[in-house]
């Protein structure tokens, strides 16, 4: 059986109020920022920062298709996969979210870096 890529990080308890439909918002978390959207009923996790120019997505919105536009240079990029949707060709770092009986959680790449010296 595989193992799972992801380190799971509970973001709030179960029934915390969090974004609501069509908001954005940063969250602090220990080691890291990102922010959340819900669209159309579904919370979705995201760099808080533009991988452009390092706009704060928690300062721009969400548009009719569900992409966070940043307030800086107006670049739109979709929350489900990170596709620059305005086609300059960057790409927004997502990340899943799983809603668990204890509360939210948003899962984090693992990273496989040490594991080349290992031999």
């Amino acid at each position: 059986m595989a193992s799972d890529p992801y380190t799971w990080t509970r973001i709030a308890p179960a029934g915390a109020p969090l974004a609501e439909e069509g908001q954005v918002l940063e969250v602090a978390l220990p080691s890291r920022r990102i922010c959340l959207a819900r669209w159309e009923g579904r919370l979705y996790a995201f760099a808080h920062k533009c991988p452009h120019a390092g706009g704060f997505f928690s300062e721009g919105r969400l548009d009719a298709r569900g992409n966070v536009i940043c307030p800086v240079h107006r670049y739109a990029y979709n929350i489900r996969n990170g596709y620059n949707s305005s086609g300059e060709g960057y790409h927004l770092v997502t990340y899943p979210v799983e809603q668990r009986e204890d509360g939210v959680y948003v899962g984090f790449r693992r990273s496989g870096f040490l594991n080349i010296f290992k031999g």
